[in-house]
């Protein structure tokens, strides 16, 4: 079925500021009135979440890198047909944190895993849908690391309890994080026409001033109304 609505997606390394900036988009839409949908990944379903307590809880230092792909997928799959592609068939905007561009690059650049596998993989869980627009928030490792430690409310050195708040993904290495962001950054030199590259050393205004500038641009190429 052809899609009336769109489909947004904001990806980053953590600690980039990517949901920040995808509520501020949602505010906007909000107050202009437009139908939209704001979700995210891993999650968004029942389903969803429950697969997202087992991949980031701390506790599952077991857990396989093959199964770490195929759970984000199985969570993706039941994403897109429960939510994500109903409201874009409804015309609404959908604005989803993270979807296929974050298998790439987590489990792809940051795990070394086989990156077509990853691509046909999630090709098969999701049908195929692809984002109109990506706004790809860049930051350091060490910056989003410093913030995700401001964020948890962990001081920034100590031992255990320093990573005390962190997820599964977010205890992991400086080293897994650099290769993270390097993906990242590969998937915007591959896919320019429609991947956004934000720099998020910014303040948090700038980098929501960028974005919303490039968004009014991207509507009025498209023929959709987004009043300055």
């Amino acid at each position: 079925m052809e899609q009336k609505g769109l489909f947004i997606t904001f990806e980053g390394p953590d600690g980039s500021g990517k949901t920040t900036q995808i509520h501020r988009l949602a505010e906007e839409l909000e107050n202009r009135h437009l139908p939209y949908l704001l979700t995210r990944e891993p999650g968004g379903t029942e389903i969803g979440d429950t697969i997202r307590s087992i991949i980031l809880n701390p506790d599952h230092s077991e857990l396989a890198d093959k199964t770490e792909i195929l759970l984000y997928a199985a969570s993706r799959s039941q994403h897109v047909s429960e939510k994500i592609l109903p409201a874009v068939r409804e015309g609404k905007i959908v604005l989803c944190d993270r979807f296929v561009d974050a298998s790439i690059a987590y489990q792809g650049y940051g795990l070394g895993q086989p990156i077509e596998t990853i691509k046909q993989i999630n090709h098969f869980a999701t049908g195929g849908i692809t984002p109109d627009r990506t706004y790809m928030i860049d930051v350091s490792p060490e910056t989003g690391r410093s913030r995700m430690k401001s964020r948890s409310g962990s001081p920034e050195k100590g031992a255990t309890s320093s990573a005390s708040d962190l997820d599964r993904i977010e205890r992991r290495a400086l080293a897994y994080h650099q290769q993270v962001r390097k993906g990242f950054l590969a998937i915007y030199e591959e896919n320019k026409s429609r991947v956004c590259l934000v720099n998020g050393e910014q303040d948090n205004g700038q980098v929501f001033s960028d974005i919303i500038e490039d968004f009014r641009h991207f509507m009025k190429q498209r023929n959709n109304v987004f009043m300055p």
